[in-house]
């Protein structure tokens, strides 16, 4: 879906047009009765109207750095294994626009905020898992036992303990415990929530992009 065509179904929804209401406008407009007929310019047209009728697009949220924060109800969940890839040394970009271009690949979506249906998210989502899976062995659905390695966030820090430590037993887990204890401050394991997870997952992939000779 184009990023013009995802701004005219929000300004349909927003100005309460029913089908038939906004099929005649579109048609009323460009000839045209469906906006996948259109070519571009046709629809910043349509949009064009619309603004004039009302719509209002939603402003880009952004960081305290100025660049744009992602936005979209798939959005976080796509960040967070974004930067498990950069903390494992996978991901050699962690820039959002790094993260929006592997969604496009998969999607054919411009934007995390125009990504509203959920097979189209579960696509992109499927495949960053997959990658993590394959390349560094990030054990996504398989607790192996362990109450802790319910959170992804587990799953990812014991595959980074596995990389810096080769050999590490599943069993003996020797010198993790300790590390996500320390880290954490917390000495149960059981009782780290997924933010203290990911202060786990930061601490390690510091130290696999500087085994690595560092990183972008």
């Amino acid at each position: 879906m184009s990023r013009s065509i995802a701004a005219i179904h929000v300004a349909k929804k927003q100005l309460g047009l029913d089908d038939d209401t906004y099929r005649s406008k579109l048609a009323l407009i460009t000839g045209k009765n469906s906006v996948k007929d259109m070519t571009e310019t046709e629809r910043e047209k349509v949009l064009t109207v619309l603004r004039n009728e009302g719509f209002k697009p939603a402003p880009a949220a952004r960081r305290a750095n100025g660049r744009q924060q992602l936005t979209g109800k798939f959005a976080k969940k796509l960040q967070a294994l974004w930067i498990a890839g950069w903390n494992l040394g996978i991901v050699r970009d962690r820039d959002d626009a790094a993260l929006l271009a592997f969604v496009k690949r998969q999607t054919g979506i411009d934007h995390t905020r125009f990504l509203v249906n959920a097979d189209d998210a579960n696509r992109a989502i499927e495949a960053l898992k997959s990658w993590l899976r394959r390349e560094a062995g990030v054990s996504y659905g398989n607790t192996n036992g362990f109450d802790w390695m319910a959170l992804d966030g587990a799953k990812v820090a014991w595959a980074q303990w596995k990389i810096l430590t080769p050999g590490a037993d599943t069993m003996l887990r020797k010198g993790f415990d300790q590390e996500a204890s320390k880290v954490s401050g917390k000495s149960m394991l059981h009782n780290l929530t997924a933010g203290d997870w990911q202060k786990v997952m930061n601490v390690l992939g510091e130290r696999i992009r500087a085994a690595k000779g560092g990183a972008k």
